[in-house]
């Protein structure tokens, strides 16, 4: 499944686009409905290349036709992301830490300066194969992954913001 997002911040581009390569933004993700606390398991720098993989854990509510192909306490995947901060663009692979024979998800980012703020656009290919409801988990997954956008924003507002420690 093609999906796609959208997320606008009050900040400069580079602002924001540097701020997803940061571990502290991810340490600063409290309170998430969908996911537990993100685990920052790897971040290198190199100019202005920042390669980052980040641990997520399900913690949200599964419905029964996802329940039906998933175990909820093994939804956990590592998002290795690359960062190019030069040209304001990120790409990730999402890596199962289970389920990888079922599940696959690529994409990418790219935040634009908008006005007096960014709007960081994303981009991806989901696939779930499970025989009979892989599309509507796969639209659950989507559906999922956009609720928890929507509440990723003000996180990241108030870390740009100085209202959280970096």
């Amino acid at each position: 499944m093609r999906f796609t997002t959208e997320q606008r911040y009050p900040f400069d581009a580079d602002a924001v686009a540097t701020a997803y390569a940061e571990p502290a933004l991810y340490e600063s993700f409290h309170g998430l409905t969908k996911l537990t606390q993100p685990e920052v398991l790897e971040h290198q720098v190199d100019g202005s290349t920042v390669v980052l993989h980040v641990r997520y854990r399900f913690g949200g509510h599964l419905s029964s036709a996802a329940k039906a192909v998933l175990d909820p306490s093994r939804l956990t995947w590592v998002e290795q992301s690359v960062h190019r901060l030069d040209e304001r663009t990120t790409s990730f692979t999402m890596v199962p830490d289970h389920y990888g024979d079922r599940f696959s998800c690529t994409g990418g980012y790219r935040f634009e300066a908008m006005g007096d703020g960014t709007t960081r656009r994303g981009e991806g290919d989901l696939r779930v194969r499970a025989l009979l409801v892989g599309g509507a988990v796969e639209g659950a997954i989507v559906s999922g992954l956009r609720e928890h956008l929507e509440e990723e924003t003000p996180l990241v507002v108030d870390y740009l913001s100085g209202s959280t420690s970096p």
